[in-house]
């Protein structure tokens, strides 16, 4: 069955690719992009190329206004609005065509990536999922257009990563028509310019938040503070804001009282996989000026790409975008499919998109971690390759390292989203949407029993990489159903646990989602085709499959001992255990020839 006609049947549910196997015919690629997706991509790019990439140099100098006016020309373009639906004034695309537009708008400048990110995710989306008709009606076209921008007003300086202990209050009037808000919000990205905010406030002595949709008028107690001295993205306007008796009319309450939270964490489920679309583009375009250096650079008489350490560091870049892409719109396509679903059972638009983007919260989080960490090394290596010269601000490489080091932070920090990703999993099994104890047991049952020392036929391609792959899954419920059998409901408080069982988890989905497209992209183009694929491939799993040793080793040694650490320790070597080791260095030279070749990243 193709991409576009999945049902119920083969369609997984989120977290369900631990317990199943996916076949590669069921994954959606980047070579799927249809024609419309491709002529989007394309002129987005374009877009970029002629308006954001030549004054680079002007957004490191903190000139918000450029931000802004290149987000107005966006708006002009209709790529504000590409997830808004056409009833508001929106493009009304699916999933995967508003995380390829954020992907490749991302890529050239941190500071209009954070910009887009902020005002078309957290800025406006809250609007189009909660708002009433009317709300919609007011504020959602003149933020799809870019006739007004958004801001999302949560983070306060005593209320982080704990987002529901904040103390901004909203208190009513005595006629009942109004809020008066007072409080003060920190790191609100856009703050210089918006005219609309999405302020969470809490109501009297409520237990949870609540959401309010607040025009940027400083006439009614709305003061900013000055633009933050930042590491990275200099031309992003990020600002303190201060509310001080702001009054909000009744009917600009999102959603309902108490709903806040909900809507903040929903919020953020969008944006860490958008956050992850972000860090694609920027990936390619380290690479290939990277690369371009590399071909251009001369000692001792020779390009430094024909050093063995240079292609290390080229091929192991170019493996982790492809990866990356891999990973990214396979969950990204699920969730559209899972809205189409919902949408033909009978659920309205915001429903069915609230409840799409839910469903996979656990690969928003896997995939929020696994990109922002890439393109934090891509960009390392970047600088590297560049020597000397990738330590100047004259040098590209630079300012992307410093843009890169923010997407490890906002969106949830990435150990919040490591804990979170195996916190949601546990919890989808407690209400049995993901089945993990019967697999669980079976992996125990299996460690018990006498292993087959039958050699198995890995003839067919990537059969030993998909059998791994599977013994892996192994790893994961073996540990999981462990630590969660041992610590119960307290699971939650062992921290260095659930983080070592995340990587593990987050390992699995990246090196499953890039064999898959493999498979899929040889069955239909030819395996001699996908040669340099195939490398990259086998080249992640490797490196997984060692990052998947070390962190099973750690939770295994931390919550077991005696016969049952001694068990889990030779079920880790079993499960862990290649047939036919890969020759690396080889694989390597393989993927970097072909993006030394190119003089660009070409996948």
């Amino acid at each position: 069955m193709s991409t576009t006609e999945k049902n119920n049947d083969n369609l997984l549910r989120g977290g369900q690719f631990i317990v199943k196997e996916t076949k590669a015919e069921d994954v959606f690629t980047p070579e799927d992009f249809t024609e419309e997706q491709k002529m989007m991509r394309d002129s987005v790019k374009e877009f970029v190329d002629r308006e954001v990439w030549p004054l680079k140099e002007r957004f490191e100098q903190h000139d918000y206004a450029l931000t802004e006016e290149i987000m107005r020309k966006a708006g002009e373009m209709g790529l504000l609005g590409v997830a808004v639906p056409e009833e508001y004034g929106g493009l009304g695309m699916g999933f995967v065509t508003t995380m390829l537009v954020c992907d490749y708008i991302s890529g050239a400048s941190g500071s209009v990536a954070t910009a887009f990110g902020a005002h078309t995710g957290i800025g406006t989306m809250p609007i189009t999922l909660y708002g009433t008709e009317e709300q919609k009606k007011k504020y959602v076209p003149k933020l799809a257009t870019g006739e007004w921008f958004g801001a999302y007003a949560l983070t306060e300086p005593g209320a982080g990563s704990d987002a529901n202990s904040g103390k901004t209050k909203a208190v009513l009037s005595e006629d009942g028509k109004y809020y008066s808000i007072s409080g003060q919000k920190m790191w609100i990205s856009n703050a210089g310019f918006c005219n609309t905010f999405i302020v969470f406030a809490r109501i009297e002595d409520d237990k949870n938040i609540t959401g309010f949709i607040v025009e940027n008028d400083p006439s009614n107690g709305i003061s900013l503070g000055e633009e933050e001295k930042k590491l990275g993205i200099h031309s992003s306007s990020t600002r303190q804001v201060f509310f001080s008796e702001t009054k909000v009319p009744v009917e600009n309450m999102l959603g309902e009282r108490g709903e806040g939270f909900k809507i903040a964490m929903n919020a953020l489920n969008v944006g860490r996989i958008k956050l992850a679309g972000a860090g694609l583009d920027g990936q390619r375009r380290v690479i290939s000026k990277a690369v371009e250096y590399a071909n251009e650079r001369i000692q001792f008489d020779v390009p430094i790409s024909s050093f063995g350490a240079i292609k290390l560091k080229l091929a192991e870049m170019a493996t982790n975008a492809y990866v990356d892409e891999s990973a990214s719109y396979r969950a990204a396509k699920d969730i559209e499919d899972r809205i189409a679903l919902r949408l033909k059972a009978g659920n309205s638009h915001q429903e069915a998109e609230l409840k799409g983007v839910e469903e996979y919260a656990i690969e928003c989080s896997i995939l929020k971690v696994a990109v922002s960490e890439d393109i934090q090394n891509c960009t390392d290596e970047g600088i590297q390759i560049y020597g000397g010269m990738g330590y100047s601000a004259d040098a590209p490489m630079e300012s992307a390292w410093r843009d890169a080091r923010i997407t490890r932070i906002y969106e949830g920090t990435n150990e919040i989203n490591r804990m979170l990703s195996v916190g949601m999993l546990v919890k989808k099994a407690m209400k049995g949407h993901v089945d993990l104890l019967n697999p669980a047991q079976a992996v125990a049952d299996e460690l018990m029993g006498i292993p087959s020392f039958d050699t198995p036929d890995y003839s067919e391609l990537l059969s030993e990489e998909k059998a791994m792959i599977a013994k892996l899954k192994k790893v994961f419920l073996m540990v999981a159903g462990s630590a969660a059998q041992k610590y119960g409901t307290e699971l939650e408080e062992h921290q260095q646990t659930l983080i070592a069982a995340a990587d593990i988890l987050i390992e699995i989905y990246m090196a499953e989602s890039a064999i898959l497209r493999t498979e899929k992209n040889a069955k239909r183009f030819g395996e001699d085709t996908q040669k340099e694929q195939i490398a990259m491939s086998q080249l992640y799993l490797y490196h997984a499959v060692d990052i998947i040793t070390v962190k099973a080793k750690e939770a295994i040694l931390s919550f077991s001992e005696g016969d049952e650490q001694r068990a889990m320790l030779m079920g880790l070597k079993r499960f862990t255990k290649y047939q036919n080791m890969p020759n690396i260095a080889e694989l390597r030279k393989t993927i970097s020839n072909k993006v030394i070749a190119e003089n660009t990243y070409p996948f």
